[in-house]
């Protein structure tokens, strides 16, 4: 069944809708305590469907956290569920819907996936991850990222209400905004891009850059409207692409120093964008260098820039507008090595132009302005 995508301000008022369509008896509410301060809380004691709420999740989900909610959902038998947040709560809530019909008495993450046709929706709350709108999430398990992948974990419904955007402190807007432009930028470039997901990158990074002025220094409305949905098409970007180098070098600089997961790529992107640029001889894209080559000059060229260079300072400058530092203190070379071993290599196959070790270690380097002991 494919996706039901609603937006616009009569976006919340379509879920009663949704659950009579669906025949929702009991629905299961993931969600996190930023909720009680939103206005669908109240629109939800209002709806008439009877609801469990589970938020014992953390921003980084832990298999433990979503076992507790798998054996929540089984035991109150709800028969759809619903997810109010970022990615986190829909991460979980993927997992609980994935989880929940398989053997409770196995690792769940070590059996095979299937459909399991209980119904989704999906509200995020934040413009950033398009985890609404891609087939996978991540979980941690003894502090290991693990990636839970099926298609059937696509939500059902998504609902883009950007009332939801209103509250959001300044500092979450930014990096869940840098999240999405991110993801857009490295989308197009990436070794699986088609040509749906470059359309989709490229209307992102168009949004983002002409909105986020209003998004972040005006707080408009349409403003948020157009992040929110620039933000769902960086997401269905990723669905068929996935991430590159930047989101893998990202996740180890997230958990080290405690920065939110859009900060962290930010601070990536530009420099395996400059490296890239200088070093295409090292392309492992199949279809060529000049291919690439192509691709980062019609990435540059819709970020405002004529040439890679260009649009990395644009990059930056935006960076520097945000207010995104790197890290402050300079690094002992065993935390270079540290971070360069946490790498996914799948992550770099997807990437278009080839890393090494030696070469990832000077590009965290470069990032975090580290010294030599």
């Amino acid at each position: 069944m494919p996706q039901t995508i609603i937006s616009g301000e009569q976006s919340r008022r379509q879920l009663a809708e949704i659950f009579r369509t669906l025949g929702a008896g009991k629905f299961f509410l993931i969600c996190g305590s930023p909720f009680d301060r939103l206005p669908l809380r109240v629109f939800f004691e209002n709806i008439g469907t009877s609801y469990v709420r589970f938020s014992g999740f953390t921003s980084n989900p832990v298999y433990e956290d979503v076992c507790r909610g798998v054996d929540l959902f089984r035991r109150e038998c709800c028969d759809t569920i619903v997810a109010v947040g970022g990615g986190s709560a829909i991460d979980v809530a993927k997992c609980v819907r994935q989880f929940s019909v398989l053997d409770s008495s196995k690792d769940y993450l070590a059996q095979e996936y299937q459909d399991s046709r209980i119904p989704m929706i999906a509200v995020p709350t934040t413009a950033g991850t398009g985890s609404e709108s891609t087939h996978f999430a991540v979980v941690y398990k003894n502090g290991r990222k693990y990636s839970v992948a099926q298609r059937s974990m696509l939500p059902d419904y998504v609902i883009l209400d950007a009332d939801l955007l209103r509250t959001l402190p300044l500092y979450q807007k930014k990096c869940t905004l840098l999240d999405a432009l991110c993801q857009a930028i490295e989308s197009w470039w990436s070794v699986k891009s088609t040509e749906e997901s470059t359309e989709y990158s490229k209307q992102a990074i168009e949004m983002i850059l002409q909105w986020q002025e209003d998004y972040i220094q005006r707080n408009s409305r349409e403003a948020a409207e157009k992040i929110l949905q620039a933000a769902n098409y960086s997401g269905r970007a990723i669905n068929i692409t996935q991430t590159t180098a930047p989101h893998a070098m990202s996740y180890k600089l997230t958990s080290l120093y405690r920065l939110p997961h859009g900060h962290a790529v930010a601070l990536c992107l530009p420099e395996v964008w400059d490296y890239m640029s200088t070093h295409l001889e090292q392309c492992i894209d199949s279809r060529g260098v000049e291919y690439v080559r192509r691709v980062l000059v019609d990435i540059a060229r819709t970020m405002g820039g004529g040439d890679s260079q260009r649009a990395i300072e644009r990059f930056r400058m935006l960076l520097r507008e945000f207010g995104i530092d790197k890290p402050t203190e300079h690094q002992r070379q065993k935390v270079l090595e540290t971070l360069t071993k946490s790498v996914d290599p799948a992550r770099l196959d997807n990437n278009p132009v080839k890393l090494n070790e030696n070469t990832i270690m000077n590009l965290y380097r470069h990032i975090l302005k580290a010294e030599r002991d």
